[in-house]
């Protein structure tokens, strides 16, 4: 139906079924392919008809003022596209389902067929959330328990709450997202307010009170049904201006993350065929690490907008790429750490808001992303304002993100959204471990140098003889932390940097540290000698300064700032011994008075 545009990959039409801030990201990206995107959505001025004007490469391609709940509107899109997709999941299906039966798909002519990716079926399941919950509980992936309340009355409440426990959340099975269609109930003498606040049809479903983080999984899905993860990362719902989403998952260490894919892959493929496209799983990792599914999104998700900047290819191409069967992009990281702030706003916070950008804009790594909202005639702004926009940061380490979103957010940040460093930074790139406080003398020289050159740094006792335990779970779980060197000084027999080097393929630096005995020597030789394929770094004994400056020139490798600094470093060393020569030559062997 598009006819042909010269330079383009496609030949096709996408049509969105609503045109706000994933519409206008989708376009963004289809703008780069010159693929014509058009919108259906009430307002000639909604965020992504701002930025898609297709019509000039094609009078024939224009916007569809109308709502995706309207099946008349959703035909008059369908008469002028030849892809339909959604960026909203409470469309009108039974519309979809009449589209697909009206165009058949197997003509091979263009404009003889419409494909709905996801499929009507797809989005069938995901608009209701109890449909959801009973096909990840067929599939047995793993959910809150939850009752059906086909009669919602206070009796049946009563008697889920008796299944279920108290307290437990009813919900509204359709038109429920961000928090909306929930109440919670605590006490059952308010289950007629519950059933008055809901709109039916709705069921019950346990409370969830142990979760210690909410997690989410993007994939991307094409029709040969290859899936690819944009892997796992971590929703904050917190802060004054919005909520934080950060990449990658570091809570709950590897083995956290490697489940929460995984499950996120097996409900893709429990959903029907035609679930093709970009989806959302979100997930509660519980205080004991269990993780149950919370809900499936079927479109681009908020909590992957970082993936514009961090990723070697965007959710949103991506999208596209699936549901226009052209190849799929790797969703691999380019940026070693990014986290999203999305931005709301009330009118009462709308200078704190502009504040916050202007701040992002002059920040290193920040991206800043406003959708150009405007407000609905007649609509009140949400209580906890509108998402008009979002902000992601990326750079070398999750520390220096870290300090990048809180220089950004500044003085807004009265909630504990963004870690403030102690002594040991809750965002390490160097873990320095000694198997004793005796060890701490010789251990504080490496602490100096790495706080002299601001590397986000931690200092632990872990003895390899005393705790194994504890040793092996820090192993376990360093790498996933984003900790990139480890620095450990042990004496005696020092077994603990060749245990840590057994244990975890992170760059191991040894300190042999000076004992009553041997002065060292002993520890110097068993660190040194470790056995072929467990490589330690060794350095002198007592002498941690050479190797938290080993460390450092680990981490130049891959960030230019630490690069920098050792040069400098290197540079002030000459120095300096430069003016002592010039002060011997001045003052001859009398330099030190003569003793």
């Amino acid at each position: 139906m598009a006819g042909r545009i010269e330079g383009s990959i496609e030949d096709r039409a996408v049509g969105v079924l609503g045109g706000g801030q994933y519409g206008r990201l989708l376009s963004e990206a289809a703008s780069r392919l010159s693929i014509p995107v058009l919108a259906l959505d009430p307002s000639p001025a909604a965020p992504t008809k701002q930025i898609s004007a297709a019509s000039l490469l094609n009078s024939s391609l224009t916007h569809v003022e109308g709502s995706y709940t309207n099946a008349t509107d959703i035909h008059s899109l369908a008469e002028k596209v030849d892809v339909l997709t959604v960026e909203i999941e409470h469309v009108d299906v039974q519309a979809l389902f009449q589209i697909r039966e009206k165009y058949s798909t197997t003509g091979g002519n263009l404009g003889e067929g419409i494909e709905i990716f996801p499929s009507p079926e797809t989005i069938a399941i995901v608009q209701d959330k109890l449909l959801q919950k009973q096909l990840l509980r067929r599939n047995d992936i793993p959910v809150a328990n939850f009752v059906d309340l086909p009669e919602p009355n206070a009796e049946n409440v009563s008697q889920a709450a008796k299944t279920l426990g108290l307290p437990l959340l009813l919900k509204s099975r359709r038109q429920a997202y961000d928090g909306r269609g929930n109440f919670l109930l605590r006490d059952l003498a308010d289950v007629q307010r519950g059933l008055e606040t809901l709109k039916a049809p709705l069921f019950a479903e346990r409370y969830a009170a142990n979760v210690a983080h909410e997690v989410v999984v993007v994939l991307v899905r094409n029709a040969k049904g290859e899936i690819r993860s944009y892997g796992a990362v971590e929703n904050v719902k917190a802060g004054k201006i919005g909520h934080l989403v950060r990449a990658p998952l570091r809570q709950g260490g590897k083995d956290a993350t490697l489940r929460a894919q995984s499950i996120a892959e097996k409900v893709i493929r429990s959903l029907p065929d035609g679930a093709v496209g970009v989806f959302g799983v979100e997930l509660f990792l519980l205080d004991d690490g269990e993780l149950i599914v919370h809900e499936i999104a079927s479109r681009p998700h908020s909590s992957a907008h970082y993936t514009i900047e961090a990723s070697e290819t965007s959710q949103y191409e991506n999208h596209l790429r699936a549901i226009l069967a052209l190849p799929l992009g790797s969703t691999e990281l380019k940026a070693s750490s990014a986290t999203t702030l999305n931005l709301r706003s009330t009118p009462e916070s709308a200078d704190e808001v502009r504040s916050v950008v202007r701040r992002a804009l002059e920040t290193p790594g920040a991206t800043v992303h406003l959708y150009g909202k405007r407000e609905a005639p007649g609509k009140a702004d949400s209580p906890k304002g509108r998402k008009i926009g979002h902000i992601t940061v990326v750079g070398p380490s999750d520390a220096d993100v870290n300090d990048r979103i809180h220089k950004i957010i500044g003085s807004f940040n009265d909630d504990p959204l963004i870690p403030k460093p102690p002594k040991s930074h809750p965002l390490p790139l160097v873990s320095v471990l000694m198997g004793s406080d005796s060890d701490l003398p010789s251990i504080r020289d490496a602490a100096r140098i790495l706080d002299q050159f601001k590397v986000p740094f931690e200092t632990r006792i872990v003895s390899a003889h005393r705790t194994p335990t504890l040793m092996n779970d820090f192993c376990k779980e360093a790498a996933s932390r984003g900790v990139r060197v480890i620095i450990a000084g042990a004496g005696g027999a020092a077994h603990l940097p060749g245990m840590i080097a057994s244990e975890s393929n992170l760059p191991i630096v040894g300190i042999p540290v000076k004992g009553p005995t041997l002065d060292g020597v002993d520890s110097l030789h068993s660190i040194v000698q470790m056995p072929r394929g467990v490589p330690v770094a060794t350095v002198g004994i007592n002498n941690s300064t050479n190797a938290a400056l080993l460390a450092i020139r680990i981490l130049a490798i891959t960030d230019p700032k630490y690069a920098i600094a050792i040069e400098e470093y290197r540079a002030n060393m000459e120095r300096v011994v430069l003016q002592k020569g010039e002060r011997l030559n001045e003052l001859g062997w009398t330099l030190d008075g003569g003793k």
